[in-house]
Formats: structure tokens, C-alpha cells, sequence
């Protein structure tokens, strides 16, 4: 039986016959795009070739059930996706319009101003793309952690809290201000301490979820956790 994750849902429900599926799925897609934009602009698509067949690729996955056969045994979904979307860029012949690759179905909300502007902060050109995608990945799902993290601590009124010890989750907590953050936050430096450890914590819950999500078998989460922190790095 498949853990309860995103990604084990598309395998269990056979592809996208499910509307839990689909939504599962769109959910992965919404997420993840960047990385994948950035593979086809590497691959030297020009900037609006790589939105379309983004877009175009998109289009297939959720409306037409490019995934209902999927493998299950592929259990990473960032390896089902990255070779779907090469086998789908293969198979691609140029077209001018937009519209005939994607068949007019806008079915993902692309920021492609924003993506190129974040393409052009990416490593040198002698990255290969599929490094390029894997470290793409690996800080989507960070930031997208972060992201998860503060919005939980601005539901409960803790925003400036959040504020004062986000940095603190990308440092050595030995090297951290205790003592300047009580002062500056009204908190005793024990209870200043605690409240960086409850944030560590959470941090790394919803990093944990959000890595199973992705994965078939939630079992595989600390051997993609040290993969994904490679890519970061530059290791993989």
C-alpha cells in the first residue's frame, strides 16, 4: 500500500481518473514548474519557447493523463517529471503559435517574467540542465518550506517572532544573538532559545512532509533529504 502522500495518490488512483489525483498532481505541477523552466532554458530554448512548451507540457499532464501510467517503481516524482518533460521536449516539433502546442488550455499560472529574471541569476553556463533542475528543485521545496512555516506563525500572531528567528533556521546555533533577540523581543534569552527550537522543529516537520509528498514510498525521505542538500550545494 502506498503512504498517503501527493505523489502516491496520483500511482493509487491510476493516473488522474481521480479528481483527488488531479488535484494532487496540479498541486506538485503549481509547485515545481520553475525547475523544469529552467531545464528548457538551459536546454537553449529562448525564453518564450521554453513558457510554451512549460505551458504546453502542463496542458498534457493535467487534461490529458500523460501520467496514468505512471510506474509506481519510479518512486521520486521530480525523476518521473524531469524524464516526462524530456521525453515531451524529444517529441516536440517547433511550432509558431502558442496556441497549437498548448491547444489554447491555459492550465498553469506561469510567472515568466519573473522566472527569467531568476534564470539569470542561475550558476554559469557550464552547469548541465539536469544539475540545473535538481538544485531548482531542491530550493523550491526550501523556500516553499519557509514560506509553509511563516504564514502558520503569521496565523497566530507571531509574524515578528517569525521575523527575529527565521534567519536562525540557515545558521549554527551556537553562533546565534540569544541574548540581542531577548532584548529586542521582550523574551527572556531561555525563552528566546525555546521558541528557536519549536521553529527549527517545525521547520523541519514540514520539510520531512513536504519531501514525502514527492515520493512514493515516504520511507525514502532522509536519502532524498541528503540529495536534494547535495543539489543545493552543488554536489550532485
Amino acid at each position: 500500500m502506498f503512504a498517503t502522500t501527493r505523489w502516491s495518490l496520483v500511482h493509487a488512483a491510476g493516473g488522474l481518473r481521480s479528481s483527488v489525483a488531479r488535484e494532487a498532481l496540479g498541486t506538485l505541477c503549481e509547485t515545481y514548474w520553475y525547475p523544469l523552466y529552467a531545464y528548457a532554458r538551459r536546454r537553449g530554448c529562448a525564453p518564450p519557447d521554453a513558457e510554451d512548451r512549460v505551458q504546453a507540457f502542463f496542458a498534457g499532464v493535467l487534461t490529458d493523463g500523460v501520467f496514468a501510467a505512471a510506474d509506481p517503481s519510479r518512486g521520486r516524482f521530480r525523476s518521473f517529471l524531469l524524464k516526462s518533460f524530456q521525453n515531451f521536449l524529444h517529441a516536440e516539433h517547433r511550432r509558431d503559435a502558442a496556441i497549437k502546442r498548448g491547444g489554447g488550455r491555459t492550465v498553469q499560472s506561469l510567472d515568466a517574467a519573473q522566472a527569467e529574471e531568476r534564470y539569470r541569476l542561475e550558476p554559469a553556463e557550464s552547469e548541465t540542465p539536469e544539475r540545473l533542475f535538481e538544485r531548482n528543485w531542491a530550493l523550491t521545496l526550501l523556500q516553499t518550506t519557509l514560506s509553509q512555516v511563516q504564514g502558520e506563525y503569521a496565523e497566530k500572531g507571531q509574524g515578528k517572532l517569525y521575523a527575529a528567528l527565521e534567519a536562525h533556521l540557515r545558521q549554527d546555533r551556537e553562533q546565534l544573538p540569544y541574548a540581542e533577540l531577548a532584548t529586542s523581543l521582550g523574551l527572556t534569552e531561555e525563552a528566546v532559545k525555546s521558541a528557536a527550537h519549536r521553529l527549527r522543529k517545525r521547520y523541519r516537520e514540514l520539510l520531512r512532509s513536504a519531501i514525502a509528498d514527492t515520493l512514493a514510498d515516504a520511507g525514502d525521505v532522509d536519502d532524498e533529504l541528503r540529495l536534494l542538500l547535495r543539489a543545493v550545494a552543488g554536489a550532485v
